[in-house]
Parts: C-alpha cells; sequence; structure tokens
C-alpha cells in the first residue's frame, strides 16, 4: 500500500513537469502561458515556437505517461502479486493528472492528450493506435487541431468497447474520453463562438 502511494505521487510528479513551459522559456525565451492558447501542449509549443520544440515536447509529454506504466509492468514481470488489481490503470491516471493540473504551474497544465495516449500505449494498445490515426485523418480535413484531439478522444471509448468489449480497459478510456473534453471545454465554446486558433506554425 505505502509503495503504491509512493509510485502514485513520482508519477503525477514526473507527469507535472511542464516540459513545453521550460522548452519555450529556455530556447524561445517566451512564456507558453501568456500566448496562443495559453496551453503548454505540443500544439500550442507549434504555434509559439515551431516544429522541432513541439516535437520534443510532444516526445517527452508521451513519455511521462509511457515510462511509468513501463516500470509498473515489468516491476510486475518479477512479482505478479506485487500491486493491487488495476493499480497500473490508476498509475496512468496519476501522470495525466499530474500533465493537465501541474504542481509547478500552480494546479495549471496542458489538454492531456500526449500523455494519455503515452500512458495507454501498453495498456490498450489498439484504441491508442485507432486514435492516433483518426488525429491524422481529421487535422487533413479541419484547420482546427482542437476538433482533431475532440475526434481522438471520442475514438477512445469507441474502439476501447469493439476491442475489449465493457471491460476495465473500456471504462478506463471513457475516463479518459471525459478528462480531454473536459480539458478542451475552452475549445469547444471558442468553437461553438467561432473564435477557435487556427493551426499557425512557425518554421
Amino acid at each position: 500500500m505505502i509503495l503504491e502511494i509512493i509510485i502514485l505521487l513520482l508519477s503525477y510528479l514526473f507527469g507535472a513537469i511542464p516540459f513545453g513551459f521550460l522548452l519555450t522559456k529556455k530556447y524561445a525565451a517566451k512564456n507558453i502561458l501568456e500566448l496562443g492558447s495559453g496551453n503548454i501542449g505540443s500544439s500550442n509549443v507549434r504555434r509559439i515556437a515551431g516544429k522541432k520544440l513541439s516535437l520534443i515536447t510532444q516526445v517527452l509529454d508521451m513519455a511521462k505517461g509511457f515510462l511509468p506504466v513501463l516500470m509498473i509492468k515489468i516491476l510486475e514481470a518479477f512479482d505478479s502479486t506485487l500491486f493491487s488489481k488495476g493499480f497500473i490503470f490508476y498509475t496512468a491516471f496519476a501522470s495525466i493528472l499530474g500533465h493537465n493540473f501541474s504542481i509547478f504551474l500552480k494546479f495549471k497544465g496542458g489538454k492531456g492528450v500526449n500523455t494519455t495516449l503515452g500512458s495507454f500505449l501498453l495498456l490498450t494498445p489498439l484504441p491508442v493506435v485507432t486514435a492516433g490515426l483518426v488525429h491524422l485523418l481529421v487535422k487533413k480535413i479541419s484547420p482546427y487541431v482542437s476538433v482533431a484531439s475532440l475526434a481522438l478522444s471520442l475514438s477512445l471509448p469507441l474502439s476501447g468497447v469493439i476491442f475489449y468489449g465493457l471491460s476495465y480497459e473500456f471504462f478506463s478510456l471513457l475516463l479518459c474520453c471525459l478528462l480531454l473534453f473536459l480539458r478542451h471545454t475552452p475549445n469547444i465554446k471558442r468553437l461553438l463562438a467561432g473564435s477557435e486558433l487556427y493551426e499557425k506554425v512557425k518554421e
């Protein structure tokens, strides 16, 4: 129990590292919280600081979710009784919540798309791949990144129920979808008002 609490805390703190904020601050001398959408994720980094920093941010944000889950899988391979049932999913959510509500930014953070995909890549690989493909497809059709992200969010539980049925995996993906929609509330309001940000890229 104590070990699980420590791991959840460490997963949250690892997820809370605001790579987008730190990278744009160091290499572009800009405060991303005050520019674009005010978000620390790779899409806003792309608008503010260009493709390279955006790609680095995307990889690091995915790693924040991927590595804690990988660690649990490795530990469980040595001792399958080490953690309680479903704990690996709690670890994934701890990383996502760290990214979305970073203690280092006074509980501000990102939308959680990349960290969610990283967290569930080992847990539900087929829905994650499906969601990634949906995101790419919608992104080619729509000028709004948020629309692609919302489509990705919906595809997670929809593909989850197809591949896993009404299982632990499905309900975890459904929770991810709800959390992603919650974090995209400002984007949804701007879309309805016709004032959402277009994708603007600096090379």
